[in-house]
């Protein structure tokens, strides 16, 4: 859970999220959305990935990034059990 956590404390991982929630994406068409370089990008990748924020899968020569959202679900859990 410190992994999601490290992951979340961040502007530019919440906003790739933010565009994973709306569509699948490659890290190119991510990076398009940002004014950084790439690899800072695939860094951003791999932190969420390492939380399991974000799924991969390889088509060809691409790498597809998806939202997971089950994670954020059993954060959610976690978090309204803290409030009981």
């Amino acid at each position: 859970m410190n992994k999601v956590f490290k992951a979340l404390n961040d502007n530019t991982r919440r906003e790739i999220l933010n565009l994973l929630k709306q569509k699948d994406m490659t890290a190119g068409e991510i990076a398009e959305a940002f004014n950084i370089t790439k690899p800072s990008i695939s860094h951003h990748l791999d932190i969420l990935h390492q939380a399991e924020l974000v799924t991969s899968e390889k088509q060809g020569q691409f790498v597809i990034y998806s939202l997971n959202t089950t994670v954020l679900d059993d954060i959610l859990s976690w978090m309204i059990t803290l409030k009981k």
